[in-house]
């Protein structure tokens, strides 16, 4: 059967898009933007535009107690966990490392995956585990060889940061299902950018206005970080195998390793391709020990 031409247009957006805000969270921060005013000034529009949106196609926005302090638990993990942590590291490093260590994010899933079912991994999945966690340690050999404690702050926040972002997903997936994933969303958001706020003001930052090249950076993440790729990758799930889906957290890292080489002079070391290879390789390890049981059982 044919794949959707319009599947693998949406899917071809998530490619370029969610490759490159890597590159657009680098130049924000480059042009006047804090790590946590940054992150309150995109997901609060975004949320209100997606709730808007929702509203719009009669979607139903009342929430109870319960499934409130659902979407802030996932909110706060996905978008201050996983994304301000990003936000933070990327003052320190390139974006380029950034994008190859969340890369392992969906190494992380199936880790806590397993461990919440109590399943005992397969061989496969251990393998792609170590081959993941290889790949880190080669990114990170001239980074924290040189002894910089800016450098071993990134380090541990771009290891918690993809683990974050897997226990939010996780969680998301399993407590949350009754809303449209454009609600689901746009609540999500709006705690994260809430809590964002709370952080900007909790840790003094300066209110100040960055440049327009960080407005626009951060106009792109809204608009299209936030929006466009977000609704392209819902298309996609729908109109592709998930298979073939996920393939972005192959992709996503190799363009943004180029785009911040081409645009901000990033280097690209021995170190960095040995650690990109082995991230990748681990990353593809974990997906095909996940799609097997699926395809053994096909009848």
């Amino acid at each position: 059967m044919p794949l959707s031409r319009v599947g693998l247009l949406h899917l071809l957006v998530v490619y370029l898009v969610w490759s490159s805000t890597y590159l657009a969270f680098k130049i924000g921060l480059l042009s006047g933007f804090e790590p946590f005013w940054m992150g309150a000034t995109r997901f609060i529009p975004a949320a209100l535009l997606l709730l808007l949106y929702a509203r719009w196609r009669g979607w139903s926005l009342r929430l109870d107690g319960v499934m409130g302090k659902k979407l802030a638990i996932s909110g706060g993990l996905l978008w201050l966990g996983g994304n301000g942590l990003i936000l933070l590291a990327t003052q320190y490093v390139p974006s380029g490392y950034v994008a190859l260590m969340i890369a392992t994010a969906p190494i992380w899933a199936a880790t806590l995956e397993g461990w919440l079912d109590r399943k005992r991994p397969p061989g496969l999945l251990i393998l792609g585990l170590l081959v993941g966690l290889l790949g880190i340690l080669a990114l990170n050999v001239p980074k924290l060889s040189a002894g910089v404690p800016t450098n071993l702050l990134a380090f541990v926040l771009l290891l918690i940061s993809p683990l974050m972002w897997a226990a939010g997903t996780i969680y998301t997936q399993r407590q949350i299902s009754s809303l449209q994933p454009e609600v689901v969303s746009g609540y999500q958001q709006l705690f994260g950018g809430l809590g964002f706020l709370v952080l900007s003001w909790v840790m003094g930052e300066q209110w100040h206005s960055p440049t327009l090249w960080g407005w626009v950076s951060n106009l792109y993440l809204i608009v299209f970080g936030s929006l466009v790729a977000y609704t392209s990758y819902i298309l996609a799930v729908r109109l592709l195998p998930l298979s073939l889906v996920t393939t972005y957290a192959y992709v996503n890292p190799v363009i943004a390793l180029l785009l911040g080489w081409a645009f901000l002079q990033e280097p690209l070391g021995v170190w960095t391709w040995i650690g990109a290879l082995l991230v990748l390789l681990g990353v593809g390890l974990v997906f095909r020990s996940r799609m097997r049981p699926s395809v053994q059982g096909t009848p």
